[in-house]
């Protein structure tokens, strides 16, 4: 049965392990299991494929609430900007199969103003049964003040959505995309998502000047109960996060970890996890979160699934190598 703790005791525990790192003892690190599950169709296999993903993974949600965080940026037809609602939804039934008390879907876009047009745009309330009953706008949400547990960006406090905050599991569904900032945009990246357009603006510009990486990591650390699924079925390659093109890849990625979730999705799209600022930052002391020896993988082998993404060439040209 899986461990349960509460924000105070992550912290603590968090705390407890500085303190051994500070007098030079050597606290062994638990691998973090990574899942690629291949999920060749947006089709009915999905939500057996969903309930599989989080019973490997012994994600125990009986009683809890869950907020379920997807990539809703823009809409074109016949693009793959964000995060197909089949999943969102085959996430939603698993979730409620497995005895959660509330299962909340909640995204705050930093382009559009109205986010249930977008939503509906991209086949949300199709697919999501009375799904604006489910929906939180997260630009809207009330917030609170925080000071995150590790701090990177020059932002000295964080206003954040109540919803989100108070969520006992948040779980962030970002689509597998190239980034022309950040290289590669994934599970990590999805949380400036969170971020309320309502107090920063749209489209959120003041994480951009304090450091989009920084802030990033900043916003992981907010967070310490995460789980990650990352929709690589069809992803995005070339000018991301919206003006790339489709990329199909046919896998799912996932993990409590993200940073290690964010590695193994760069490693199948051949980018090198190292040059991932973000990744670095939160990885912790010698990169220990994105160390393949610290990931233990299910499913599919990287190498069987492994497909290279055309890099955006605002990237590109600066260097960021193929793993």
């Amino acid at each position: 049965m899986e461990t349960k703790f509460t924000r105070r005791e992550w912290l603590a525990a968090a705390g407890s392990a500085a303190m051994l790192a500070g007098c030079g003892k050597s606290v062994p690190m638990v691998p973090s299991t990574v899942s690629i599950v291949r999920a060749p169709a947006y089709d009915q296999r999905i939500y057996e494929t969903m309930r599989r993903i989080l019973e490997d993974h012994r994600v125990d949600v009986r009683g809890r609430t869950v907020v379920l965080k997807p990539n809703l940026v823009e809409f074109e037809p016949q693009s793959s900007i964000n995060t197909h609602p089949i999943l969102v939804h085959a996430a939603w039934e698993a979730f409620q199969a497995m005895g959660a008390s509330s299962v909340r879907i909640g995204e705050g876009p930093g382009h559009r103003r109205n986010t249930l047009d977008l939503a509906d745009a991209a086949g949300y309330f199709q697919i999501v049964p009375h799904f604006e009953d489910l929906f939180v706008d997260l630009n809207l949400d009330d917030v609170t003040r925080i000071r995150p547990s590790r701090q990177f960006s020059r932002l000295e406090k964080l206003y954040l959505p109540d919803t989100v905050l108070g969520a006992d599991l948040l779980v962030s569904m970002p689509k597998m995309k190239t980034h022309h900032w950040t290289g590669a945009t994934l599970a990590m990246k999805n949380l400036f998502g969170v971020v309320p357009s309502g107090v920063y603006g749209w489209p959120k510009n003041p994480l951009h000047w304090a450091g989009i990486e920084e802030c990033i990591a900043d916003l992981h650390a907010a967070f310490p109960r995460q789980f990650a699924i990352v929709d690589g079925i069809v992803g995005m390659e070339g000018d991301g996060p919206i003006q790339g093109v489709p990329k199909p890849v046919g896998v799912l990625v996932a993990g409590h970890d993200p940073v290690a979730v964010d590695a193994t999705c760069c490693r199948i799209m051949q980018i090198d996890p190292y040059q991932i600022g973000y990744l670095r930052l939160a990885s912790g002391e010698a990169n220990s979160h994105m160390l393949e020896q610290n990931i233990r993988q299910t499913g599919e082998n990287i190498a069987d699934v492994a497909t290279p993404f055309v890099l955006p060439a605002t990237v590109a040209g600066v260097g960021l190598r193929r793993s």
